[in-house]
């Protein structure tokens, strides 16, 4: 496995950004790059309230053919005054792995945050 760290920082918060991949997935700079940039930019309005985002790509099928759901990315959130949160999707490509993990991550953190402003 290899490890990407990725700090992300900026006025509002401190949120890092780790990607992980498994020995399938071709770890460059460049994807590690594109994929911290994709998951701040989904969950940049809860920025204030993360202070990490663990990344893990893995390619269920073992570096042979793709079929149209064998990437996976899970996605793991460390919110302050919470529990992990974590999720999994599945997708025929990075791009879709990532995009599609983002944007459920991003319900899931808004879901938690309005139950817990409910009391």
């Amino acid at each position: 496995m290899k490890l990407f760290h990725v700090p992300i920082y900026n006025k509002e918060n401190n949120m890092q950004v780790q990607i992980h991949t498994d020995n399938h997935i071709e770890g460059t700079d460049a994807m590690s790059q594109w994929a911290s940039t994709t998951v701040k930019a989904a969950l940049a309005r809860f920025a204030g309230q993360i202070t990490r985002i663990e990344v893990h790509l893995s390619d269920e099928n073992a570096g042979k053919k793709n079929t149209s759901e064998s990437i996976q990315c899970t996605l793991e959130a460390r919110l302050e005054g919470h529990q992990p949160l974590a999720i999994k999707h599945h997708g025929a490509n990075l791009n879709q792995a990532i995009e599609g993990a983002a944007e459920k991550m991003s319900r899931l953190i808004d879901s938690t945050l309005g139950r817990s402003a409910r009391g």
